[in-house]
């Protein structure tokens, strides 16, 4: 069974498509067989996502530092949660169980883990497919960033195209190997 990381907000953003691409993806991940390993929170659209992948029958697995459980923001009604002791250690365990990569809109902390693996893949230590659900566009302005960096040296291409990057979630999910 295929196993694929989503990376997301612990809010829902303030345009609803934010939410329903989360539910799109979940249910689609679900109906190719897919595990769905993510932060473990109930709030936003990591909530949103494993909710929706629970209802449709998928397997859900959260990871959750033990500071969040602390806040009571952690899902408990998954197929599996596991609380670690930092974030740094949630990413290690999130990405050593995953086999692929989803990452819906966010902020810092989707971010931080989308550049971490991008950085493990740059440097070989994981050869693990990487792909940006762009809802909304709300990934455009750093795709332009991206083609900046490339544009100013500081990354090089081969690197900027190891982001796969998609409007459509069943495209996307095709491009990272769910099939």
């Amino acid at each position: 069974m295929l196993s694929v990381c989503v990376f997301c907000g612990s809010s829902v953003g303030n345009h609803p498509g934010y939410a329903h691409a989360a539910r799109e993806a979940a249910r689609l991940l679900v109906r190719k067989g897919c595990r769905i390993i993510f932060g473990g929170g109930h709030v936003g659209l990591m909530g949103v996502t494993a909710d929706a992948a629970l209802a449709a029958g998928g397997y859900v697995i959260g990871i959750s530092p033990r500071i969040l459980q602390e806040k009571e923001v952690v899902h408990r009604g998954l197929s599996e949660l596991h609380v670690v002791d930092s974030v740094h250690e949630r990413k290690v365990m999130m990405a050593g169980l995953a086999d692929a990569f989803l990452v819906l809109p966010g902020g810092f902390g989707t971010l931080d883990e989308l550049f971490e693996v991008l950085t493990l893949q740059q440097l070989t230590v994981h050869d693990k497919p990487v792909g940006v659900f762009n809802v909304n566009g709300f990934f455009d302005p750093l795709m332009a960033y991206l083609d900046h960096a490339v544009a100013s040296g500081f990354l090089r291409r081969d690197c900027r195209e190891m982001l796969m990057v998609d409007t459509d979630a069943a495209r996307l999910l095709a491009r990272v190997g769910v099939v």
